[in-house]
């Protein structure tokens, strides 16, 4: 994720494992936030290292500006338009909750 290493958390690195094979299935891919696009690419990245897919269906729960990259989703819960000291932050699941916090030098993710 973008925001981990803007934050300075190193998170624990796995190699990736997928049960099925992935040729000629149709995946649907979901991101809880589509920001920068760059979470996705790699997510995209490892999928096709496992094969080609028949489709990629990228589904967004929150979809908002400031992307890097062309990736668009194809299904998308909510848009939000936010300024560049605004974050997302998704929790839950019980219960499923939505905030904007505002970023500043002092705090960061």
């Amino acid at each position: 994720r973008v925001d981990f290493s803007r934050a300075g958390i190193q998170p624990t690195v796995k190699p990736s494992k997928l049960p099925l094979g992935v040729n000629d299935k149709h995946i649907i891919l979901v991101d809880d936030v589509l920001h920068t696009g760059r979470t996705v690419r790699a997510a995209l990245n490892e999928i096709f290292d496992y094969g080609r897919p028949a489709s990629v269906c990228l589904v967004a729960l929150v979809q908002r500006n400031g992307r890097e990259l062309p990736i668009q989703a194809d299904v998308v819960a909510s848009t939000l338009t936010l300024d560049a000291t605004q974050h997302v932050k998704l929790s839950g699941p019980d219960p499923l909750e939505l905030k904007i916090l505002e970023i500043t030098d002092s705090k960061k993710y």
